[in-house]
Formats: structure tokens, C-alpha cells, sequence
């Protein structure tokens, strides 16, 4: 017999995270927050534009995008955050064994 409360597993941490390296936005998509991601996508474009016109004529292309870098790097962190977090709540809840489904608050018998 199946239990009807169990969730099914979320999405791996690390292959969110290697999606996210890959390709910018996919590890948001694969956790169902794509908006999420379209949102660090938007703001990777503007910054890497805003310092590619900001930065000297004889800066590196990286230094030249450094906000869109940024962003990206902050991207990366962000979808892995939230599947390192789903991924602790669905392993909690699926211990059948766990002090908060038993209630262990100290009593003041």
C-alpha cells in the first residue's frame, strides 16, 4: 500500500545546479519558477549592457560585463539554494521517524 501524503522527489540539487551553469534561467525552469528566472535573465542583459558602456575601451570582455557576470553567479546560487531547500523539506517529511511529526516539545509536567 502507497502512502497518499507522500510528495514526489523534487528535483536533484546538483543537476539544478549544472543546468543552471550550463544555461542561464534552465535550473529556475527545472524547479517550476521559470518567472524566476526570466527575472535574473532580464537583469543579467541590462547590467552587462549598462557595464559594457560604463567600463575603458581596454577592459576584458569579462570586465567589460562584470553585472551580468554578477547576476549570473547570483542566478546560479539562487536555483541551487532553492533546490538544496526543497530537497531538505521533502527528506524531513518523508522520515517517518521525525521529532516534529511527533510533536517533542519539552512539556512543563
Amino acid at each position: 500500500m502507497s502512502d497518499e501524503t507522500a510528495t514526489p522527489a523534487p528535483a536533484n540539487p546538483y543537476l539544478v545546479l549544472g543546468a543552471a551553469i550550463v544555461l542561464p534561467a534552465s535550473g529556475h525552469v527545472m524547479l517550476g519558477v521559470p518567472a524566476r528566472g526570466l527575472q535574473f535573465l532580464f537583469f543579467m542583459v541590462i547590467l552587462g549592457w549598462i557595464t559594457a558602456k560604463l567600463a575603458p575601451a581596454d577592459a576584458s570582455f569579462i570586465g567589460r560585463h562584470a553585472g551580468g557576470f554578477l547576476i549570473y553567479a547570483f542566478s546560479i546560487l539562487d536555483a541551487y539554494r532553492i533546490a538544496r531547500i526543497r530537497h531538505a523539506i521533502w527528506v524531513h517529511k518523508a522520515r517517518p521517524d521525525g521529532d516534529s511529526a511527533k510533536g517533542n516539545a519539552p512539556s512543563n509536567m
